[in-house]
């Protein structure tokens, strides 16, 4: 009515108000309405749509615990099929061992059986074993006897051994004694018959000749003052050999050395031979004199046991030499 109004006074003031903007309004006015419309069946769309998705994820986290629980049930059925795997074993082995109890028991009955047959045989054997036993015990009786009378047989013998051994310690002391006391003699001896030589040496238990004393150079041919020097020692020899029990075996020995100057001729190829036909010389002289020869003894030692080092003038002197020492066989 209001808008009659308008128009009629529009008309009235003489303006025209154009048809088609009634048109346009009711056209806005039922699009407006439509918006309206789809707005709310939007709004009601998209509530339906949260729900729908709500359920999905509730399905969802459904579906994945029946899954857990079916995971579950199969590590159960699983441990299950073990255990069953497991009883059935032992029940084989139950069944084996029963199997293998009822043979032995078997076997036993018949060990058994077997052993009431044999049981007088068996004592018949168990006697024959006692007797057996008996004779063994009276046999180790008498050998314990004999093994204590051996040991007591052994215990005097050693007795008497270590008696014997103590007598011959004894002697054997008393023929050192002896000897020291000849020895002692004839060094006294010695020394009356070569005193004032300064040639002549005392090294510990022997008596050193230098070889010019007795022998020319390379020769073993015993000269005139050699002969004469010889026979004092001789007669030492002789006089304490009259003084000396006949028990004391004693050795003159006779140890010819040489220097380290090689010699090598018809008659002595090398410095062995030299020392050993002058020592040969020395031994011979002195049984040409009296002297036993079974008392006396010869060795050559070449140039290998010097008692001066070097091969000098003076070196050389003092190793060519006869020793003469008294020891043992």
């Amino acid at each position: 009515m209001a808008l009659g109004r308008a128009r009629h006074s529009r008309r009235q003031s003489g303006d025209h108000w154009p048809g088609f903007v009634d048109a346009l309004s009711s056209l806005l006015l039922v699009v407006i309405f439509f918006l309206s419309v789809f707005m709310l069946a939007q709004f009601f769309l998209s509530e339906a749509l949260s729900g729908r998705d709500k359920a999905l994820d509730a399905m969802r986290a459904e579906m994945a615990e029946l899954a857990d629980l079916l995971a579950l049930e199969r590590k159960a059925a699983a441990e299950a099929a073990d255990r069953v795997a497991s009883l059935s074993a032992a029940l084989m082995d139950l069944r084996t061992k029963e199997e293998d109890a009822q043979a032995a028991l078997a076997t036993t009955k018949a060990a058994l059986a077997d052993q009431e047959e044999l049981t007088d045989e068996a004592q018949a054997q168990l006697a024959v074993l006692n007797t057996q036993l008996l004779e063994l015990r009276k046999q180790l009786a008498s050998l314990q006897e004999a093994l204590e009378a051996a040991e007591e047989k052994d215990r005097r013998q050693q007795a008497r051994i270590a008696n014997l051994g103590k007598r011959l310690n004894a002697a054997l002391a008393q023929k050192v004694d002896e000897l020291a006391r000849f020895r002692s003699q004839f060094f006294g001896l010695m020394k009356q018959a070569l005193q004032g030589r300064s040639d002549v040496r005392i090294e510990g238990d022997r008596f050193v000749f230098q070889s010019e004393i007795l022998f020319s150079s390379g020769s073993a041919d015993l000269g005139p003052s050699g002969k004469a020097e010889l026979l004092k020692i001789a007669l030492a020899l002789l006089e304490i050999s009259e003084k000396t029990p006949a028990s004391i075996n004693w050795i003159m020995r006779v140890d010819g050395h040489t220097d380290a100057v090689p010699i090598n001729t018809v008659q002595f190829p090398s410095n062995w031979e030299l020392s050993q036909a002058r020592a040969l010389a020395v031994v011979k002289f002195l049984e040409s004199q009296g002297v036993p020869g079974h008392r006396l003894a010869a060795t050559g030692f070449g140039q290998y046991q010097p008692i001066a080092d070097g091969r000098g003038p003076q070196a050389n002197l003092r190793n060519r030499r006869i020793e003469f020492k008294i020891t043992t066989p």
